[in-house]
Formats: structure tokens, C-alpha cells, sequence
């Protein structure tokens, strides 16, 4: 990877990112002084994370020929689309009560601790869920005031990838949020096959696919091009989500920033536990049907959970699938036509994606 290509990148998006969140605080301001807590929580946010998703939409714009420096649209973009990813880590925060944040406290339990702090009345739970729900609305609502400043050749094309994304994400949402209450009664039949789809929809598109082909698209890229970035995003995507579904129920704390086993107690039906359910017998499966969700699990009943998880082969299984995607996305990049700096970026990238441990 051109390390100073990515640097004036990484560094330009903070600074669009600042200048812009600012501008907005002003604006907030005068509205009132207390709704700049708004901004603030949403600034504090964007500037922490990898910016995967941005980086990966500058290179994208590299590979088709975009400018490598200088360039103020690719900047204004992946400032966007951190804006949507923080806009998206606020609101899947409230749905999963979620206590933490890359380490720090979620924007909801930040704002029901100043409600706490404060002694104010009513409900410091409600308050915090409603003043999240507001702040990643609002952040929302800049990421697309932020995209919509962009001027290119071929705008349309660019808008439609994004719009896509937006719209999928949330329909990923809601399948996930759906599986979770409905998946009980449905069985372990087609278990995997759903918690794939919601792999897809939630993660995988808007995490890699949309951000490099938005990318590609911005800098004029042709359709085969484009087709040809999906192509390696989208099982590099997959792979990334099934990793991170792993590091969710065996990740160290120390370096995920949340806690052990938290995917459990939020009950997510992810793909591993999928394969859980399918491999496990009657008993094992319903142990783990009962104990899913339960905010009160156990640190023994997570250890169980985990040693079930693994003895049934459903570790090794999901591992498996990592490494088919992962196969997928590599063989896909070897037939990209790119210059080396992009083909060095992307296989860096790809490898981090799914070998990470945060």
C-alpha cells in the first residue's frame, strides 16, 4: 500500500470531517446551546475506527484512474460514508443495548449517564434511547447532506450505488432484528441460509462492496470495472462479517472494545450460532435456544456456550466459510486490472479484514 497516498487521504477526511461537524455545531448553537450534545457525540464517534470503509472507496477511486492526491470529491465521499457508518454503529447500538463502543460508552448509555449525573426526570434509560435515536438520525441526515455536494460526470450513477446502500442496510437491519424474535419458531431449518442473507444486507455490501464500487464509480469507472470490484468485495465483505460474528462470542475484550461473549446476551442468530443449532443435538441446541439473549448470561454459561460451539464443529464450520470467501475475493482481485499501488492496497486490506483480532 502507498502508505503516503493513504495517509493524505486519512488525513484529509479528518479534517473535511472536522471542518464540516463544526460548521454544524455552529449551527446547532444557535438553536440552542444544549443541542450541541448532538454534534458532539457524533464528532467523538467519527473519529475513532479504522475507516475502512472510506479507504477502501479511495482506492476504488485510485483504480479507475482517480487522482491520487488533490482531490477534494474522493475526500468529501469517504467523509460520507464515515458519517453513515457512525450513523449506522449509534442506531445498531440502541437495537443491540449495547454498553460499549470501541471501547467506550455507546452514545445511548452517554447520554442516560449525564441524564443520571444530572439527576433529571423521568426515565435516564428513555432518555438516553431517545437523544441516541435523535443523534444518529442527525448523522444520517449529514452523511447525505455531505454526498449530495458532490459533483461528478456521471453523478446518477454514483447517487444510485448510494441510495442502494442506505436502503439495504436498513432492510439487513431488519432481517437481523426479525431473526432474533422469529428464529425460535422458524428452526434450525434454513437457519444458516437467513443469518447469511443478514450477513449480506447488514454488513458485507455497505462494509466493502458499495464503498470500493462507489469509488470506482466517482472517478468514471466503466461497468466491468464496477462488476469487477463487486465481484472482490462482496465474499471479501462476507468474510469480514463472519470474522467479526466470530470475535463477537471468542474475542478478548482488550482488543475488541466490548465484552466477552457479548454477541450472546444480545442474541444475535448470527451464522456460527446457525451452525451451532443445526450440528448440535436436541438437548445442546435447546440449551442454547433458552440462554440466547439472556442480558444476565453467565461468564460459566458463555464458557459452555463457547465449548458447545466448537466441540459440535460449528467453529471449524464458520472458519471454513472465512476461508471459501476469503478464497473467492482473492481469486477475483488476481484478475482485477489495476496499477500496483491499488492491487498492493486492496490485497493489504483484504488480508487485515479477515486475519483481524479487533
Amino acid at each position: 500500500m502507498n502508505s503516503a497516498d493513504s495517509a493524505w487521504f486519512l488525513e484529509g477526511v479528518a479534517a473535511t470531517l472536522q471542518e464540516f461537524l463544526e460548521e454544524q455545531r455552529r449551527t446547532l448553537s444557535r438553536i440552542s446551546g444544549d443541542a450541541t450534545a448532538l454534534v458532539d457525540s457524533i464528532s467523538a464517534l467519527a473519529s475513532g475506527g479504522k475507516r475502512m470503509r472510506a479507504l477502501l472507496c479511495y482506492w476504488g477511486w485510485r483504480g479507475a484512474g482517480g487522482s491520487a492526491t488533490g482531490d477534494s470529491t474522493i475526500l468529501t465521499a469517504g467523509a460520507s460514508l464515515e458519517l453513515f457508518q457512525a450513523a449506522a454503529l449509534i442506531h445498531d447500538d440502541i437495537i443491540d443495548r449495547s454498553e460499549t463502543r470501541r471501547g467506550a460508552p455507546s452514545v445511548h448509555r452517554q447520554f442516560r449517564t449525564v441524564h443520571q449525573q444530572q439527576g433529571w426526570a423521568l426515565d435516564a434509560e428513555r432518555f438516553g434511547e431517545a437523544a441516541a435515536i435523535l443523534t444518529g438520525d442527525l448523522c444520517l441526515s449529514y452523511s447525505e447532506e455531505l454526498f449530495a455536494n458532490i459533483q461528478v460526470p456521471d453523478g446518477a450513477r454514483a447517487r444510485q450505488i448510494f441510495n442502494l446502500m442506505r436502503a439495504e442496510v436498513m432492510a439487513g437491519q431488519y432481517l437481523d432484528i426479525l431473526e432474533e424474535v422469529a428464529g425460535p419458531r422458524r428452526g434450525v431449518q434454513g437457519a444458516v441460509e437467513r443469518a447469511q442473507a443478514i450477513v449480506r444486507y447488514k454488513s458485507a455490501k455497505y462494509s466493502t462492496e458499495h464503498p470500493l464500487v462507489l469509488g470506482g464509480a466517482l472517478a468514471g469507472a466503466p461497468q466491468t470495472l464496477l462488476e469487477s470490484y463487486s465481484a472482490f468485495a462482496l465474499p471479501l465483505g462476507e468474510a469480514f462479517q463472519l470474522r467479526d460474528d466470530m470475535l463477537g462470542v471468542f474475542g478478548d475484550p482488550e482488543t475488541t472494545g466490548k465484552p466477552a461473549g457479548d454477541d450472546l446476551r444480545e442474541g444475535k442468530r448470527t451464522v456460527l450460532v446457525a451452525n451451532t443449532l443445526q450440528r448440535a443435538d436436541r438437548a445442546q441446541a435447546h440449551f442454547l435456544d433458552q440462554n440466547l439473549g439472556r442480558e444476565d448470561l453467565s461468564s460459566a454459561d458463555i464458557e459452555r456456550i463457547r465449548a458447545l460451539m466448537t466441540d459440535c464443529g460449528a467453529v471449524a464450520a464458520t472458519e471454513a466459510l472465512i476461508d471459501r470467501y476469503s478464497a473467492q475475493a482473492a481469486e477475483a482481485l488476481a484478475g482485477l486490472s489495476l496499477d500496483d499501488s491499488s492491487r498492493t492496497a486492496l490485497e493489504a486490506m483484504a488480508y487485515a479484514a479477515v486475519r483481524r483480532t479487533s
